[in-house]
């Protein structure tokens, strides 16, 4: 149960700082600007996308959030993360920027996977 529990917060902790802290801190960036608009994406989106993900990332991270809530959070950094990879597919060909989102998609999975391995263990407990 603790072995669970310490797996699901890391994974858990890495996708808050992969989409919560990260995006925060760099989104005004030029860098950041120039990477919405090389896919093709309007600025406002980019400014959209980070509110919802520092939203989603501290409901993945709050203890006591409506399972409905995480439910929509697991299922908004899913669609996030897929359409981030086909995006970079589509403008860039095959390469990292194609195959990242894919990896943290894994991580987010495996977090996803150890809050209902975490829950149904309380409700059997």
């Amino acid at each position: 149960m603790k072995k669970d529990r310490i797996i699901f917060w890391v994974a858990t902790t890495l996708i808050f700082l992969f989409e919560g802290v990260m995006p925060a801190l760099t989104s005004q960036s030029e860098l950041a600007k120039e990477g919405i608009r090389h896919l093709g994406y309007p600025e406002y989106f980019g400014n959209i996308l980070v509110v919802f993900k520092v939203i989603g990332t501290l409901i993945l991270m709050w203890p006591n959030a409506p399972k409905w809530l995480k439910e929509w959070s697991y299922a908004g950094f899913t669609f996030d993360f897929i359409f981030a990879s086909l995006s970079h597919l589509f403008v860039d060909g095959f390469g990292f920027y194609a195959v990242f989102p894919l990896i943290v998609l894994g991580i987010l999975l495996v977090s996803y996977s150890y809050y209902h391995k975490i829950n149904s263990t309380k409700l059997s407990a």
